[in-house]
Formats: C-alpha cells, sequence, structure tokens
C-alpha cells in the first residue's frame, strides 16, 4: 500500500512539473496576445489578424481550468501531453508543449484499449484543481489483457461519482470511444445521435461541434447555433463550448429563435400538435404565393405628364418578378422593371413629341420657300432639306431620368399602393383567423381543427413561431439586414437569415415538422447534429420514430448512429426502467448502464394532505446527505406550483422542463401523475432517470 502511495505521489510530481511549466507558457502566450491586440488595425488585413488573436486570446483564458488532463506514452518512447487547447513551446519546435485535444495526434487517447493500442503503451489521466495536480490514473495498454470497453475507467468513474454542481462540465478528459466515433464524425449531412438517459449525447454534440470548429475553420466564420428545449438547459450547459475554446456560439430555443419575436401565451397540446404539423409548409406557400397583385394597368404622373403602363406589361413584370424569389424580393425586382418601363415610356414619348416639332417646322420652311419664290422672280430659296432638331437623350439623361422616377413619391405610391410591403406576423395572423383560408389552403384540416385555430387567443403560442418563420422566409427581407456586432455570434443572432456554418439540436425528438424546418434554413449545408431519445419525447407531435421524425423535411439524407453506454444512471436506477419502457412504447435497446451507486432507489406512501410537508421533509434528508451536490424534485404539472410556493429553494420541476439535466439525487413526487399525463410514460422514464446516485419516490395512498 505505501508502495502505491510512493509511486502515486512520484508520478503526481513529476506531472506536476510539467503543469507548472504549461502554465508558465500558457501565461507568457496570454500577455504577448494582449500585447498585440493593444494595437489599432489600419487596415482590412490587420482587423481580420486582431479578430483571430481575440479568438486565441478568449481561448487561452477560457484554458485557466485543465489546461492539461492527460497524457500519452507510444511505444516508440514518445510522449505527448493533451489540453483543452494547444499550447506551442517557446522554442521553434514543431511539437507543441501541449497537444490540443481535437488534434488527429490526440485521438488515441479516446479510443485506445489494451485489445486495440494504436500504437500506444500508456493513457494517463491528470486531475487537476485549479493548478495544482490532485490525481494521476494509469492505464496500461500494451499488453493486449482483457479489459472493460471502457476508456480510463478508473478517471471515468471518479468524474461519474463526483457532485454535480447545476451546470455541465466538460467531459473531454473522459469521452468514450462510442462518443469520440461521433465526436470526429464527418461534418456533411444530418447526423442523429440516439442515446437513452446519461448516455452523454448533450456531451457528445458539444464536444462534436468543438472538434468541427478546429478542424473546419471557416466554420467559426458562420458560427453555430445550438437549439436547445429551454432557457434553463441552455444556462446548464452554457460553459462548455467556451471551457472547450469556442466562443462562436448562438444558444437559442425555437421559441427565441426569431429575433425580436418573443412567445405571448400558452397554448394546448392539441393546438401544438395541429400547428407542427409539415402541411403547414405547403400551405403557408401557397397562401403566400396568393398575396401576388392581380395584374391590372397602373397609371403614373410624373413632371406634370400622366404615363400609363397597360395590365399586360404590369402581368408581364408581375409573373417575372416573383419566379424563384421571395415575396419582398419580388417587389423589388417589380419595382425595378417599372422604373425602367417609366423610364422607356418618357423617351419614347419625348422622341414623339421631337418627331412631332420637326414635321411642324418643315411644314413652316416649306411655306417659307414658297413664299420667297412667289416674291422674288430670281426664285430665291432657303437651301433648307427639313426640320431636324437635335434633342436625342444620352445615356447619362437617361440615367438621371431614372433616378427622378426611382425618388418620386408619386411612382413610389402607386407601387405601394399596388404591392404593399408584408408584414410577416400580421400575415399569418390573417390567414390563421380566416377559416374561408383555411379551408382552401389546408384542405388536410377538419372542421373541429380548423375551429381550434381560428378560435385560439391572437397572441403568439410557442408553436406559431415556426409558422412565423416560415412565412417570413416566404416574405424575404425588406431590406439590407444591419451589421450588428463586431463579433459572429451576435450577428448571427441578431439576423433571422443568418446561414450557420453548424447546428447541434438537443432534445431532437420534441421538434415538430415545421420546427425542423426552422432549423433547416439556418443551414443551407444542412451539416446537423440532432440529439435525442425517441423514448423520452414527450412533446404533442405524432411521432415516435426518428424516421418518422426527421424524414418528412430531410428526405432520406440523414444517417443515424447509437450512444448505447449509460454513465450516468447507476444500475441500482435503470433496473426501474424496464417496465416504464414498455410502456412507453419503446422500440430501442435501452442503455447499459456501466456502474452502481450503492444508494438503493426507494419509496414511500402519503396522504394527499401531507404530499407537500413529506416531499419537503425528504427533500431536506437528501440535500443532508448529499452536502455539496444538487438535489432535484420531479413532478406532475399540476403539482409543481404548491411545491414550488413550499419549497422555495428547492428545484421542482415538470417533467418535460427536467429533461437534459441530472441531480446527485432526485425525488419523484406521484409518479402515478406524471404517467397519467400526455405521454406520461415517457415523462416517468425521463423523470426516474435525472440521478447520478440516489433515486427515491413519494407516491399518494389510495
Amino acid at each position: 500500500m505505501a508502495e502505491v502511495a510512493t509511486r502515486q505521489a512520484e508520478a503526481m510530481a513529476v506531472e506536476q512539473e510539467f503543469v507548472d511549466l504549461a502554465y508558465v507558457r500558457r501565461d507568457e502566450l496570454l500577455r504577448e496576445v494582449a500585447h498585440e491586440l493593444e494595437a489599432a488595425p489600419r487596415d482590412a488585413v490587420e482587423a481580420a489578424r486582431a479578430t483571430m488573436l481575440r479568438r486565441r486570446h478568449a481561448d487561452l483564458r477560457h484554458a485557466e481550468n485543465g489546461l492539461v488532463f492527460g497524457r500519452l506514452d507510444a511505444v516508440d518512447g514518445s510522449t505527448h501531453h493533451l489540453g483543452r487547447v494547444g499550447v506551442p513551446r517557446s522554442s521553434d519546435e514543431s511539437e507543441p508543449l501541449v497537444l490540443d485535444w481535437r488534434a488527429a495526434a490526440a485521438r488515441a487517447f479516446y479510443t485506445a484499449t489494451p485489445l486495440d493500442p494504436q500504437g500506444q503503451r500508456r493513457r494517463r489521466h491528470i486531475r487537476t484543481e485549479g493548478r495544482r495536480v490532485v490525481r494521476v490514473d494509469d492505464e496500461p495498454l500494451d499488453d493486449g489483457s482483457e479489459s472493460s470497453d471502457l476508456v480510463g475507467e478508473g478517471a471515468l468513474l471518479s468524474a461519474l461519482s463526483a457532485r454535480r454542481t447545476g451546470r455541465m462540465g466538460t467531459a473531454v478528459a473522459t469521452l468514450q470511444r462510442e462518443q469520440d466515433d461521433i465526436v470526429r464524425a464527418p461534418a456533411d449531412g444530418v447526423l442523429v445521435v440516439q442515446g437513452g438517459p446519461g448516455t452523454g449525447k448533450t456531451v457528445v454534440a458539444l464536444h462534436r461541434t468543438a472538434y468541427l470548429l478546429f478542424t473546419h475553420p471557416e466554420l467559426a466564420r458562420q458560427g453555430v447555433l445550438v437549439l436547445g428545449p429551454s432557457s434553463r438547459f441552455l444556462d446548464y450547459i452554457a460553459q462548455v463550448l467556451p471551457a472547450l475554446g469556442e466562443a462562436a456560439v448562438v444558444a437559442a430555443t425555437c421559441e427565441t429563435l426569431v429575433p425580436g419575436i418573443a412567445v405571448e401565451g400558452e397554448e394546448s397540446r392539441e393546438l401544438a400538435e395541429v400547428k407542427g404539423r409539415p402541411m403547414w409548409q405547403s400551405a403557408l406557400t401557397g397562401y403566400v404565393h396568393s398575396l401576388l397583385p392581380a395584374p391590372t394597368a397602373l397609371d403614373f404622373l410624373l413632371d406634370g405628364e400622366r404615363y400609363t403602363l397597360s395590365a399586360q406589361r404590369i402581368r408581364r413584370a408581375v409573373e417575372g418578378a416573383a419566379s424563384g424569389r421571395g415575396l419582398h424580393a419580388a417587389r423589388r425586382w417589380f419595382d425595378e422593371n417599372v422604373h425602367d418601363l417609366l423610364a422607356d415610356a418618357v423617351v419614347e414619348r419625348q422622341q414623339e413629341l421631337l418627331a412631332d416639332v420637326e414635321k411642324g417646322f418643315e411644314d413652316i420652311l416649306t411655306r417659307v420657300d414658297a413664299g420667297l419664290a412667289r416674291s422674288d422672280s430670281r426664285g430665291l430659296r432657303t437651301g433648307a432639306t427639313g426640320g431636324h432638331v437635335d434633342g436625342t437623350l444620352t445615356d447619362a439623361d437617361i440615367e438621371q431620368l431614372r433616378v427622378r422616377i426611382v425618388g418620386d413619391p408619386d411612382v413610389a405610391g402607386v407601387l405601394d399602393g399596388f404591392w404593399p410591403l408584408r408584414d410577416p406576423r400580421q400575415v399569418l395572423d390573417s390567414f390563421l383567423r380566416d377559416d374561408a383560408l383555411l379551408r382552401e389552403f389546408v384542405p388536410w384540416l377538419d372542421e373541429q381543427e380548423r375551429d381550434l385555430i381560428t378560435h385560439a387567443a391572437a397572441r403568439l403560442a410557442p408553436s406559431d413561431i415556426a409558422l412565423l418563420d416560415s412565412v417570413a422566409e416566404l416574405l424575404g427581407p425588406t431590406g439590407t439586414a444591419p451589421d450588428q456586432g463586431e463579433f459572429v455570434a451576435d450577428r448571427a443572432s441578431s439576423q433571422r437569415d443568418w446561414a450557420y456554418g453548424h447546428v447541434i439540436v438537443d432534445e431532437a425528438q420534441e421538434l415538430s415538422a415545421m420546427q425542423w424546418q426552422m432549423v433547416a434554413r439556418r443551414v443551407p449545408s444542412r451539416s446537423i447534429t440532432a440529439v435525442g431519445d425517441i423514448d423520452q419525447a414527450e412533446a404533442p407531435h405524432r411521432h415516435t420514430t426518428w424516421d418518422e421524425a426527421i424524414t418528412p423535411v430531410f428526405s432520406d439524407r440523414w444517417r443515424r448512429r447509437d450512444l448505447t453506454i449509460c454513465y450516468r444512471t447507476p444500475r441500482e436506477v435503470m433496473a426501474l426502467t424496464a417496465a416504464v419502457l414498455v410502456r412507453a412504447g419503446s422500440r430501442n435497446e435501452p442503455p447499459r448502464a456501466v456502474r452502481e451507486s450503492g444508494v438503493d432507489p426507494w419509496e414511500t406512501t402519503t396522504a394527499e394532505h401531507d404530499l407537500a410537508g413529506t416531499v419537503a421533509r425528504h427533500v431536506d434528508a437528501m440535500e443532508a446527505r448529499w452536502h455539496g451536490g444538487t438535489v432535484g424534485v420531479v413532478a406532475p404539472v399540476a403539482r409543481v406550483a404548491e411545491l414550488q410556493e413550499r419549497m422555495p429553494t428547492a428545484v421542482v420541476l415538470a417533467a418535460t422542463e427536467a429533461k437534459g439535466l441530472e441531480w446527485d439525487a432526485v425525488l419523484v413526487v406521484d409518479p402515478d401523475g406524471i404517467a397519467a399525463e400526455p405521454r406520461g410514460w415517457n415523462g416517468l422514464y425521463v423523470a426516474l432517470t435525472r440521478c447520478t446516485q440516489e433515486l427515491g419516490q413519494v407516491r399518494l395512498a389510495g
């Protein structure tokens, strides 16, 4: 035992020396970069370099914790230390002091096993607190021995047993092989990751984003969108990507994705289901197209002269404008066409007037010649042979004329009256409130569904955001989007039609078909990582498989990967979920738990009148047992408010709100009540799998 402790102390001392060196070099780099940033850029090249330096400064600053977390010793004698960011040596050596975890050379740290050592002799996990090494775990890799299929089992299980803080931490030091395979999968296309509770879906998605941004720097110029199920969830993951060295990220929910638009009220599950169906995309397309103005002759007053463009000319202009364009882009094209037609009409009329003047002048000269001939026997003549007047407009004249037409308020008034710009909100409201329009453009709705829509409150509900986004896309922008900031994330979050380089969708099983349309619009490249568990779906939409959820929008252009190992939820708890999964209609193999917590799940029964008091007493006891950790309470929606009032400092959530979160200990209140809710067995599955250590249930006597 003493010998083991001595070896541990010696290894820690060796790694402490290296960690000290790495931090010294990292601090030097921070000072160097800060010094370079003091000089104001003088041109575009220097501005681009300043942007790169600011990113590098942020990367180094966020690496204060866990700068070094691992080491690989190869069979050829070479050694690599791994960390959150790459740290170059102070000399000109090409080999870095600390290897970035995203680099190709670092992959063996996550994938090597004794059966497949990949040229490595040993993997070392280095645990630090601040800048101090507190533990070293070694794994031999070159003896070919049978071993657990976990990579870094000791370090992993130690991390899993640590107290929860209420914030997600990075797992960059303990990613497992099946997780790393997904992290480093190609960026092209839609990747759907199915994983049960505790399989690390969110961790994989966020680390994949960091990896893609590292290996594809062009993505950083476009930004990354992280779409989560709730603001609470976004707070939970807020520090992960910066800690991994990524800052060009916009975090949003489907309800906050459209700039300047916010949900104004709730809606029934029935209404949300109807409004989420894929049919709305074609329905809205048809309706917005119907808003094209009917061709008619247009009269314009310009410089006191009246000009008329025939209905036939207007029809051709409308049809040409509408071809392949949004309504507002078509209006701009139409305006330009009409301005040209008006300029042509003015030039044509001027030429007609000049022709009349020339002909009249010629007649006058002819009469003068005749008069001279009669009064003078010598037959004097003027010698004139025509009445040409030089009034032809030059190209510059015509361009000036066009500028005057564009700026003429009377012309603008006629165009606005014929083809008004539309407000997306007003367009959507008009459509949803009109039974006749719904009959015409959404014939798939029955009478009851139309009544549900037309009689809904006139305020934006969650499902309306996706419909509004579709209308805004079909209409198109009314002008050029302003530049809203220096950083990519600021500009991207302020522009509805920003094209992202990559999109993460967490809890993807909850999205409706129309919400998937929102996602697709924001990433033309279709570089999407969607993670979720179809067995945890609680949204009102009808899909129960990934094929039903994804295919309506992406057809067959997506691929699936599965996470099969549960790292969070202990075996004792997972044993309770099999029956719940059956009731939920699951078609998936449940994940395999890799550890035991040593704490058996328990339950108690109480009367209705003492429910809040019983829950409060058990929460107090659990908080005492897990001091320094976290305790969560999951209850039926109808009981959340009462329990929050009784325990104002406790975290009390409905199952839908708890999705994606975890606590050391979880108390599930009235599990039968949760199961009785819509998609309640799915919700109960969520509730039972939120803990990392202890699960308790409080049932109602009856």
